[in-house]
């Protein structure tokens, strides 16, 4: 026993298998293995099974799967000074390994501050309502400047979603107010519109009787029925239409200043 742990053979090959224990990695599929030599970039490796030789190499690990990072609740003050709070999602993935381990250090912490910062300088440039009307444009924005940013680091931007704004109680009371008055304008610009559209039927319609008068007898005997429907304990006498033309026509007013 004591034989072979002496043996030079038996200790180079316990060696060689301490070695390549600690020169084995595995890395996932959604994982790369960013390896220097000598502190020195050296290259990209993965994913499976990869040999880091200790000391002389150094491997960090990138995850290439979608992040999802929250922004955390920012105050802002908008162009016609309204203070609110927002808050937002902000997806990413790392596109390069290397240039998000070269180019910037903890590249997770830099976009999260990063995405606080364009937050609060994109909705500063607009109005309360257009943030509250236009989140999908905001949105667009806001990710451009990220994504256009991110690039030097290797860093896609897919998407930036404004979650929730928050507001004084003042502004939420004096928001309520306007949207009040808003359909109290709106009621009145419909009824006048109803009301000229009305007018404007009774016209065309005096007109057309006046082109065809027969269509006013009619109309006066539909209404003669109405009335005694309505009205059974009541008797009524009709009275031809051609005797009242002249109270239509002024022709009674004529008559008089003859007379």
């Amino acid at each position: 026993m004591e034989d072979l742990i002496t043996n030079p053979l038996v200790i180079a090959g316990i060696l060689v298998v301490l070695f390549l224990i600690a020169a084995l990695r595995i890395t996932r599929e959604y994982e790369r293995a960013v390896i220097f030599l000598l502190g020195r970039f050296w290259k990209v490796k993965g994913p499976g099974l990869i040999i880091v030789i200790p000391i002389v190499q150094q491997a960090v690990r990138i995850d290439l799967r979608t992040v999802v990072l929250d922004i955390p609740s920012q105050e802002i003050i908008t162009r016609d000074n309204v203070t609110a709070s927002v808050n937002a999602v902000l997806y990413y993935r790392v596109l390069d390994p290397e240039r998000a381990v070269i180019q910037v250090e903890f590249y997770r912490d830099a976009t999260r501050e990063l995405g606080q910062t364009t937050l609060r300088s994109v909705l500063g440039k607009h109005d309360f309502d257009e943030l509250l009307a236009k989140r999908d444009e905001l949105n667009a924005d806001i990710q451009e400047i990220l994504d256009s940013q991110t690039d030097a680091w290797g860093i896609k931007v897919t998407n930036v979603e404004i979650k929730h704004v928050e507001i004084p109680d003042s502004m939420v009371r004096a928001i309520a107010r306007q949207a009040e008055a808003e359909r109290e304008r709106r009621a009145k610009v419909i009824h006048a519109e109803g009301e000229l559209q009305a007018a404007e039927k009774l016209v065309e319609t005096a007109a057309r009787m006046e082109e065809h008068p027969g269509a006013l007898q009619l109309r006066y005997l539909q209404t003669l029925t109405d009335i005694a429907t309505e009205n059974n304990s009541t008797t009524l006498f009709p009275i031809p239409i051609d005797l009242m033309k002249p109270f239509f026509q002024g022709g009674y007013g004529e008559g008089t200043k003859d007379s």
